[in-house]
């Protein structure tokens, strides 16, 4: 009997799980989102250099080291390495020819480098199938809250980089602990962070669309698309490195060209999760309730003349 019920519903799930995959598959073409992603990998990069300036002035506070050399070390591991040389370059000389640019306005750069997730709050939007009924005051400081979340996740990712392979040694010598233990940190700390990326998609995509849901919800398209972004990301840099030859074609401004492309795959992968979340839930049966109606507009067409008066 137990046996019966749980194959019935294995099925179901499967059932529930294939549909949703169809029906994002179909999406991707009927919301356009390709284009969507190149729109939102340009906004991207209009707001990586005041994110990476906020997170340098994050960093001055942090007694730690060359923490921000090393939080450009770890995007040199997923960005194409042409890609990252442009980055370096520019943020070179932002940060040492500007060096009062800091201390000018850390909220500044945290509101410009917001756009970004401004820009993905619509889209989040439009994979929930739910119209933006908030105020832009609202949207633009979640979009705000949003940019201190993820600059909070990376300090977090960094710690545990920083803690370094060696860590799980030297805690096992300090504390007397089991040489178990030293031996299987190293894969914990990337189990550590890879954790910490996918609880910042979650939430984002729990926070930023204007629809009611469980942030348990979110896990699916979370840990779908970081591993998807992933996986891009070194095949775009694989590729970029043996097949593209971008600066052959593009000359010096190859590497933007490659970074651009970087941004395109991950507006997409973003766009998969959220998409692949909501077509969960609708296999399901269920809608997502909006978090803040829209107010409805009248077209002036659409009001009624003024009654004549009888003579």
């Amino acid at each position: 009997m137990l046996r019966g019920e749980l194959s019935g519903w294995i099925r179901i799930r499967a059932g529930q799980v294939w549909s949703a995959l169809v029906k994002t598959y179909n999406d991707f073409d009927r919301h356009n989102y390709m284009t969507y992603a190149a729109a939102l990998a340009f906004i991207f990069l209009m707001s990586l250099f005041p994110l990476l300036i906020f997170l340098a002035s994050l960093f001055a506070y942090i007694p730690i080291p060359n923490l921000f050399e090393q939080t450009l070390e770890i995007m040199a591991k997923i960005v194409p390495a042409d890609a990252m040389g442009v980055v370096r370059g520019v943020l070179k000389d932002v940060l040492h020819t500007n060096p009062k640019l800091l201390s000018f306005s850390i909220a500044g750069a945290i509101f410009a480098a917001s756009g970004g997730f401004s820009a993905l709050i619509g889209l989040l939007n439009i994979a929930n199938d739910v119209p933006e009924g908030r105020p832009y005051w609202k949207t633009r400081l979640i979009a705000f809250g949003l940019t201190l979340l993820t600059g909070l996740m990376v300090v977090l990712v960094l710690v545990v980089t920083v803690l370094g392979p060696g860590f799980g040694t030297w805690l096992a010598g300090r504390f007397a602990i089991a040489g178990l233990f030293a031996g299987l940190w190293p894969y914990i700390r990337w189990v550590l962070i890879a954790g910490f990326t996918v609880l910042s998609v979650e939430a984002i995509y729990f926070l930023a669309p204007n629809a009611k849901q469980y942030f348990r919800d979110q896990i699916p398209g979370a840990v779908i698309a970081v591993s998807s972004w992933i996986v891009a990301s070194w095949g775009l840099g694989w590729y970029v490195r043996y097949v593209a030859h971008y600066n052959q074609t593009f000359g010096a401004l190859g590497a933007v060209v490659g970074l651009m492309m970087w941004f395109y795959i991950t507006g997409l992968a973003l766009m998969l999760g959220a998409e692949i979340n909501a077509e969960l839930l609708h296999s399901r049966g269920l809608q997502l309730p909006e978090k803040k109606r829209a107010e409805p507009t009248t077209l002036p067409s659409q009001v009624s003349p003024p009654a004549r008066k009888s003579a």
